[in-house]
């Protein structure tokens, strides 16, 4: 119980206490901030391109004379063709193949904001509406 006793008081003078600062200091409001929509005009991705490159095997096809292009040469060749993945053919070579991939990284968004034109860079494509942070503050001259 002496324990409960003794914060009480030390609580009441901290309570107390704080109108007394709270009155000292004043407070400015750093800006006025509100949320709007603005009327989005143009939307064009910004791509990345990205170069791969790969090893692909490419052969010779050239057909053998006499032989017919039948369902039964192409099951005979695929079947060849299965068991000799394990052995190197001499009319194969491995070759570098590259390859270009374009991507969308981001989007350049123009859009309009009380008759006034703004463009942003978003990561994503906002759609026909953008929702945007209106924020005023006074020019203070000290």
């Amino acid at each position: 119980m002496k324990r409960t006793v003794l914060l009480l008081p030390t609580l009441w003078l901290a309570l107390s206490a704080a109108p007394a600062a709270a009155q000292r200091t004043t407070v400015i409001q750093v800006e006025n901030v509100r949320f709007a929509w603005a009327q989005v005009l143009q939307v064009s991705p910004v791509y990345q391109t990205l170069t791969a490159t790969r090893l692909e095997q490419q052969c010779n096809q050239s057909p053998r004379p006499g032989s017919e292009d039948s369902r039964l040469s192409r099951v005979v060749g695929a079947v060849k063709g299965a068991l000799a993945r394990e052995s190197e053919d001499p009319e194969c070579r491995t070759v570098p193949v590259e390859r270009e991939f374009r991507r969308p990284i981001a989007y350049d968004v123009d859009y309009t904001y009380r008759g006034a034109k703004y463009r942003s860079r978003l990561p994503e494509d906002p759609g026909n509406r953008l929702r945007i942070r209106v924020s005023v503050m006074p020019v203070v001259v000290q």
